[in-house]
Protein backbone atom coordinates (compact mmCIF):
# COMPACT_ATOMS: atom_id res chain seq x y z
CA UNK A 1 0.00 0.00 0.00
CA UNK A 2 1.05 3.65 -0.88
CA UNK A 3 0.17 6.44 1.07
CA UNK A 4 0.04 10.22 0.05
CA UNK A 5 1.93 12.03 3.93
CA UNK A 6 2.12 15.15 3.79
CA UNK A 7 3.27 16.00 0.22
CA UNK A 8 5.16 12.49 -0.92
CA UNK A 9 4.31 9.32 -1.91
CA UNK A 10 5.46 6.73 0.67
CA UNK A 11 5.37 2.91 1.62
CA UNK A 12 2.70 2.65 4.20
CA UNK A 13 5.58 1.44 6.59
CA UNK A 14 7.37 4.39 5.98
CA UNK A 15 4.53 6.52 6.13
CA UNK A 16 4.32 7.74 10.17
CA UNK A 17 2.76 10.93 11.69
CA UNK A 18 4.04 12.09 15.17
CA UNK A 19 2.04 10.21 18.02
CA UNK A 20 2.11 13.87 18.99
CA UNK A 21 -0.19 14.27 16.36
CA UNK A 22 -3.68 16.58 17.51
CA UNK A 23 -5.25 14.34 15.23
CA UNK A 24 -4.28 11.42 17.84
CA UNK A 25 -4.17 13.06 21.05
CA UNK A 26 -7.44 14.92 20.97
CA UNK A 27 -9.17 13.97 17.98
CA UNK A 28 -8.57 17.67 16.59
CA UNK A 29 -8.93 16.74 12.60
CA UNK A 30 -11.73 16.28 9.79
CA UNK A 31 -11.79 13.40 7.06
CA UNK A 32 -13.22 12.18 4.06
CA UNK A 33 -14.55 8.83 2.50
CA UNK A 34 -14.54 8.52 -1.39
CA UNK A 35 -15.61 5.47 -3.22
CA UNK A 36 -13.67 4.63 -6.12
CA UNK A 37 -13.51 2.25 -8.65
CA UNK A 38 -10.22 1.32 -10.25
CA UNK A 39 -8.33 5.16 -10.54
CA UNK A 40 -11.66 6.76 -10.53
CA UNK A 41 -13.18 8.33 -7.03
CA UNK A 42 -16.59 9.28 -7.22
CA UNK A 43 -18.44 12.72 -6.42
CA UNK A 44 -14.66 14.07 -5.97
CA UNK A 45 -14.98 17.53 -5.93
CA UNK A 46 -18.00 17.69 -3.39
CA UNK A 47 -15.74 15.81 -1.15
CA UNK A 48 -13.13 18.36 -1.06
CA UNK A 49 -15.56 21.22 -0.46
CA UNK A 50 -17.35 19.77 2.26
CA UNK A 51 -13.27 18.71 3.44
CA UNK A 52 -12.87 22.47 3.34
CA UNK A 53 -15.86 23.42 5.03
CA UNK A 54 -15.28 20.61 7.63
CA UNK A 55 -11.69 22.25 8.25
CA UNK A 56 -13.25 25.46 8.58
CA UNK A 57 -15.74 24.69 10.60
CA UNK A 58 -13.02 23.21 13.63
CA UNK A 59 -10.61 26.44 12.96
CA UNK A 60 -7.97 24.56 10.87
CA UNK A 61 -5.85 26.35 8.21
CA UNK A 62 -7.88 26.00 4.67
CA UNK A 63 -6.46 22.79 2.96
CA UNK A 64 -4.83 23.32 -0.35
CA UNK A 65 -7.12 21.46 -2.22
CA UNK A 66 -4.94 21.31 -5.59
CA UNK A 67 -2.35 19.18 -3.25
CA UNK A 68 -5.29 16.68 -1.88
CA UNK A 69 -5.87 16.05 -5.02
CA UNK A 70 -2.44 15.30 -5.91
CA UNK A 71 -2.56 12.64 -3.02
CA UNK A 72 -5.52 11.29 -4.33
CA UNK A 73 -4.17 10.74 -7.97
CA UNK A 74 -1.02 9.65 -6.99
CA UNK A 75 -1.94 7.11 -4.30
CA UNK A 76 -4.65 5.83 -6.99
CA UNK A 77 -2.38 5.54 -9.56
CA UNK A 78 -0.42 3.71 -7.46
CA UNK A 79 -2.39 0.71 -6.11
CA UNK A 80 -6.09 0.48 -7.65
CA UNK A 81 -8.41 -1.60 -6.25
CA UNK A 82 -12.13 -2.68 -7.52
CA UNK A 83 -13.71 -1.01 -5.24
CA UNK A 84 -11.82 0.57 -3.00
CA UNK A 85 -12.10 3.63 -0.12
CA UNK A 86 -10.15 6.66 -0.29
CA UNK A 87 -9.49 8.45 2.98
CA UNK A 88 -8.18 11.83 3.00
CA UNK A 89 -7.36 12.79 6.80
CA UNK A 90 -6.53 16.33 7.97
CA UNK A 91 -5.54 17.42 11.21
CA UNK A 92 -4.08 20.21 13.51
CA UNK A 93 -0.48 18.52 13.38
CA UNK A 94 2.29 18.06 15.91
CA UNK A 95 0.98 19.95 18.72
CA UNK A 96 1.64 20.24 22.74
CA UNK A 97 -0.30 17.82 25.08
CA UNK A 98 -3.54 19.38 25.52
CA UNK A 99 -6.13 21.26 23.79
CA UNK A 100 -3.74 24.33 22.30
CA UNK A 101 -2.29 23.66 18.74
CA UNK A 102 0.97 23.51 17.92
CA UNK A 103 2.45 25.47 15.14
CA UNK A 104 3.82 23.23 13.20
CA UNK A 105 1.08 23.32 10.58
CA UNK A 106 -1.34 20.52 9.50
CA UNK A 107 -1.48 16.59 8.50
CA UNK A 108 -2.27 15.27 5.20
CA UNK A 109 -2.47 11.89 4.68
CA UNK A 110 -4.20 10.14 2.29
CA UNK A 111 -4.85 6.15 2.04
CA UNK A 112 -6.54 3.79 -0.15
CA UNK A 113 -8.34 0.13 1.03
CA UNK A 114 -10.49 -2.41 -0.47
CA UNK A 115 -14.28 -2.36 0.52
CA UNK A 116 -17.19 -4.83 0.17
CA UNK A 117 -20.33 -4.33 -2.36
CA UNK A 118 -22.45 -3.75 0.15
CA UNK A 119 -26.00 -6.16 0.74
CA UNK A 120 -28.99 -4.65 -0.79
CA UNK A 121 -30.72 -4.40 2.71
CA UNK A 122 -29.78 -4.53 6.04
CA UNK A 123 -31.07 -3.83 9.70
CA UNK A 124 -30.93 -1.05 11.93
CA UNK A 125 -31.40 -0.42 15.78
CA UNK A 126 -31.86 2.95 17.45
CA UNK A 127 -29.35 3.74 20.30
CA UNK A 128 -30.05 6.16 23.60
CA UNK A 129 -27.54 8.65 23.08
CA UNK A 130 -28.36 11.63 21.18
CA UNK A 131 -26.98 14.42 18.83
CA UNK A 132 -26.47 17.68 20.02
CA UNK A 133 -27.78 20.03 16.76
CA UNK A 134 -26.25 22.56 18.81
CA UNK A 135 -23.03 21.95 19.64
CA UNK A 136 -19.86 22.95 17.65
CA UNK A 137 -19.41 19.38 15.77
CA UNK A 138 -22.65 19.44 14.41
CA UNK A 139 -22.70 18.68 10.80
CA UNK A 140 -18.86 18.37 10.39
CA UNK A 141 -17.00 15.63 9.82
CA UNK A 142 -14.87 15.58 12.36
CA UNK A 143 -12.40 12.73 13.26
CA UNK A 144 -13.34 12.49 16.96
CA UNK A 145 -15.51 9.51 16.04
CA UNK A 146 -15.28 6.89 19.59
CA UNK A 147 -19.33 8.25 19.77
CA UNK A 148 -20.04 6.24 16.78
CA UNK A 149 -17.39 3.53 17.70
CA UNK A 150 -19.84 2.79 21.01
CA UNK A 151 -23.20 3.07 18.53
CA UNK A 152 -22.25 0.82 16.14
CA UNK A 153 -21.01 -1.71 18.95
CA UNK A 154 -24.24 -1.63 20.52
CA UNK A 155 -26.12 -2.48 16.51
CA UNK A 156 -23.80 -5.06 15.85
CA UNK A 157 -24.44 -6.90 19.30
CA UNK A 158 -28.24 -6.64 17.91
CA UNK A 159 -27.45 -7.92 14.78
CA UNK A 160 -27.75 -4.93 13.23
CA UNK A 161 -25.34 -2.98 10.75
CA UNK A 162 -26.49 0.72 11.70
CA UNK A 163 -27.40 2.81 14.44
CA UNK A 164 -29.38 5.41 14.21
CA UNK A 165 -29.41 8.91 16.43
CA UNK A 166 -32.10 11.31 17.55
CA UNK A 167 -31.26 14.68 18.72
CA UNK A 168 -31.92 16.68 21.35
CA UNK A 169 -35.16 17.85 20.51
CA UNK A 170 -36.29 14.17 19.90
CA UNK A 171 -36.17 14.37 16.46
CA UNK A 172 -34.68 11.93 13.91
CA UNK A 173 -31.34 12.77 12.73
CA UNK A 174 -28.72 10.42 11.29
CA UNK A 175 -26.63 6.71 11.54
CA UNK A 176 -23.17 6.87 12.66
CA UNK A 177 -21.87 6.95 8.86
CA UNK A 178 -25.04 7.47 7.27
CA UNK A 179 -28.10 9.75 6.41
CA UNK A 180 -31.74 8.22 6.46
CA UNK A 181 -34.73 8.50 4.55
CA UNK A 182 -38.20 7.71 5.40
CA UNK A 183 -41.47 7.39 2.99
CA UNK A 184 -44.45 7.98 4.36
CA UNK A 185 -47.98 7.78 2.30
CA UNK A 186 -45.86 7.00 -0.60
CA UNK A 187 -44.02 10.47 0.03
CA UNK A 188 -39.63 10.38 0.64
CA UNK A 189 -38.42 12.34 3.85
CA UNK A 190 -35.23 12.87 5.31
CA UNK A 191 -33.86 15.24 8.44
CA UNK A 192 -32.65 18.66 7.86
CA UNK A 193 -29.26 19.57 8.42
CA UNK A 194 -30.44 21.63 11.31
CA UNK A 195 -31.10 18.10 13.22
CA UNK A 196 -27.55 18.16 13.40
CA UNK A 197 -26.66 15.53 11.23
CA UNK A 198 -23.86 15.31 8.21
CA UNK A 199 -24.12 17.37 5.32
CA UNK A 200 -23.98 13.47 3.29
CA UNK A 201 -22.95 13.63 -0.62
CA UNK A 202 -24.79 10.65 -1.47
CA UNK A 203 -27.56 12.17 0.67
CA UNK A 204 -27.59 15.40 -1.14
CA UNK A 205 -27.75 13.79 -4.41
CA UNK A 206 -30.48 10.96 -3.33
CA UNK A 207 -32.53 14.22 -2.19
CA UNK A 208 -32.09 15.87 -5.59
CA UNK A 209 -32.90 12.76 -7.62
CA UNK A 210 -35.35 11.50 -6.35
CA UNK A 211 -36.99 14.73 -5.02
CA UNK A 212 -36.90 13.67 -1.32
CA UNK A 213 -38.12 16.44 1.06
CA UNK A 214 -36.26 17.89 4.26
CA UNK A 215 -38.80 17.41 7.23
CA UNK A 216 -38.12 17.44 10.89
CA UNK A 217 -39.03 14.31 11.70
CA UNK A 218 -39.66 12.43 15.30
CA UNK A 219 -37.44 9.54 16.68
CA UNK A 220 -40.32 7.18 16.39
CA UNK A 221 -41.63 7.70 12.75
CA UNK A 222 -39.46 4.63 12.48
CA UNK A 223 -41.82 2.67 13.65
CA UNK A 224 -44.39 3.71 11.46
CA UNK A 225 -43.06 4.67 8.25
CA UNK A 226 -43.66 2.66 5.40
CA UNK A 227 -40.12 2.01 3.72
CA UNK A 228 -36.50 3.06 5.43
CA UNK A 229 -33.37 3.33 3.54
CA UNK A 230 -29.85 4.73 4.52
CA UNK A 231 -27.35 6.67 2.27
CA UNK A 232 -23.48 6.89 2.66
CA UNK A 233 -20.69 6.98 0.53
CA UNK A 234 -19.89 3.05 0.70
CA UNK A 235 -23.82 1.80 1.01
CA UNK A 236 -24.97 4.32 -2.10
CA UNK A 237 -28.85 3.53 -1.24
CA UNK A 238 -29.21 0.33 1.48
CA UNK A 239 -32.66 -0.86 2.01
CA UNK A 240 -34.05 -1.63 5.79
CA UNK A 241 -35.74 -4.79 6.20
CA UNK A 242 -35.52 -4.48 9.77
CA UNK A 243 -35.71 -1.44 12.70
CA UNK A 244 -35.70 -1.98 16.53
CA UNK A 245 -37.50 -5.40 15.52
CA UNK A 246 -39.59 -3.81 12.96
CA UNK A 247 -40.13 -5.54 10.01
CA UNK A 248 -40.12 -3.71 7.19
CA UNK A 249 -40.78 -4.98 3.17
CA UNK A 250 -37.31 -4.14 1.35
CA UNK A 251 -36.91 -2.98 -0.90
CA UNK A 252 -40.08 -1.12 -0.96
CA UNK A 253 -41.10 0.06 -4.20
CA UNK A 254 -39.45 4.06 -3.03
CA UNK A 255 -36.78 2.86 -2.00
CA UNK A 256 -35.80 0.19 -5.24
CA UNK A 257 -36.65 3.86 -7.77
CA UNK A 258 -34.07 5.43 -5.54
CA UNK A 259 -31.70 2.52 -5.75
CA UNK A 260 -32.25 2.25 -9.78
CA UNK A 261 -31.89 6.26 -10.06
CA UNK A 262 -28.74 6.65 -8.35
CA UNK A 263 -27.29 4.02 -9.91
CA UNK A 264 -28.04 5.65 -13.48
CA UNK A 265 -27.00 8.86 -12.45
CA UNK A 266 -23.56 7.73 -10.59
CA UNK A 267 -22.81 6.06 -13.21
CA UNK A 268 -23.53 8.41 -16.46
CA UNK A 269 -21.26 11.13 -14.00
CA UNK A 270 -18.77 10.36 -11.33
CA UNK A 271 -18.13 14.12 -10.62
CA UNK A 272 -21.93 15.63 -10.01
Amino acid sequence: MRIWLDGALRDADDARVSVLDHGMTVGDGVFETIRTHGSTPFALTRHLERLRVSARGLGLPEPDLDEVRRGCEAVLEAGPVPLGRLRITYTGGTSPLGSDRGDQGPTLVVALGEAARRPDTTAVVTVPWTRNERGALAGLKSTSYAENVIALARAREDGASEALFGNTAGRLCEGTGSNVFVVLGGELHTPPLSSGCLAGITRALVAEWSGARETELPLDVLQRADEIFLTSTLRDVQAVHRADGRSLKAPGPVTAKAMRVFAERSAADIDP
